[in-house]
């Protein structure tokens, strides 16, 4: 059985839906995974070190601080290379920044986004640049593996999954590799709370919660609990509630959950002037453009 048809075969047995984003939502692992093992890789493996400085500071707006936080890391690699190559200390140091080009043009036509098909893709073409990307994105993997352990959930995440238990259909919706997630989740013990875990595999956010869920619960009953951008927008897509967990403000958020959100989105109010105020307040935390100048 493929991926899609995984979340195909996803039959409801409760009258709700919950889709619950991980890294940077569930569990702070946000910050270690980038600063300590997409970063030093990114910079090393693109040959970055003459410009490393910027090249972090771009990385880190990108993943962490922007609208884009969350996204996918090979959309992540196109949007930081184009950045970074619009910078003027760049082009002050004349340093030339590598051309995402044959990445980009692989991102366009594939929506699992994931090594398996890079890999597939860097045999079919043999292109330098993709077999760089597929380089560094299996090193961030091995690094990520031995650095990331005894991370808990966020405050407030354990009981939210005991809440909603009883009354919601839940899944892991997220971008990280299967692997990785389904050794979080079972090492903290939660992993018993989720019906799935779809990583990026199993195509985009908004892939998972079609095929998971829309047309298997009323749209006003699946809810779609995230951090980044993409989480709204996967949310948006299908027509669906959003939660955001605001960041740097994540164990405030999921408290806020617990305590009313879960409640409203169970009782059938927390579409309309709710959401809407929630999803305002979330907006501005994660600019769309960065602070320095572009030329």
């Amino acid at each position: 059985m493929n991926p899609q048809e995984q979340l195909l075969a996803l039959i409801p047995e409760k009258k709700f839906f919950i889709g619950i984003d991980s890294d940077g939502c569930a569990f702070d692992t946000m910050e270690i995974k980038q600063k300590e093992c997409f970063c030093p890789n990114f910079i090393k493996l693109f040959g970055l070190q003459p410009v490393s400085k910027y090249a972090r500071e771009t990385w880190e707006f990108v993943n962490l601080y922007s609208t884009n936080r969350g996204c996918n890391r090979f959309l992540a690699v196109n949007e930081t290379l184009r950045l970074l190559s619009m910078r003027p200390e760049i082009k002050a140091r004349s340093f030339t920044v590598p051309s995402p080009a044959p990445l980009i043009e692989w991102t366009n036509k594939e929506t699992k986004l994931g090594n398996q098909t890079l890999k597939k893709y860097a045999e079919e073409i043999n292109d330098p640049f993709i077999s760089q990307t597929l380089e560094w994105s299996l090193k961030v993997n091995e690094d990520i593996k031995k650095m990331i352990s005894g991370i808990a959930p966020f405050p407030f995440v354990r009981e939210c999954l005991e809440k909603t238990k009883s009354t919601a259909d839940v899944m892991v919706v997220s971008q990280t590799p299967l692997e990785a997630l389904k050794r979080e989740w079972e090492e903290n013990r939660i992993d018993n709370f989720v019906r799935m875990i779809a990583g990026q595999e199993h195509g985009t956010k908004a892939e998972h919660l079609k095929y998971a869920a829309k047309g298997k619960y009323p749209d006003d009953k699946i809810l779609m609990i995230g951090d980044a951008n993409g989480d709204l927008k996967a949310a948006r897509s299908n027509g669906v509630s959003f939660f955001p967990i605001n960041p740097g403000k994540e164990e405030e958020s999921w408290e806020k959950l617990c305590i009313e959100g879960l409640d409203r989105f169970f009782a059938g109010t927390f579409r309309g002037g709710y959401e809407d105020e929630l999803i305002k307040e979330f907006e501005t935390y994660l600019p769309e453009h960065p602070h320095w100048k572009l030329v």
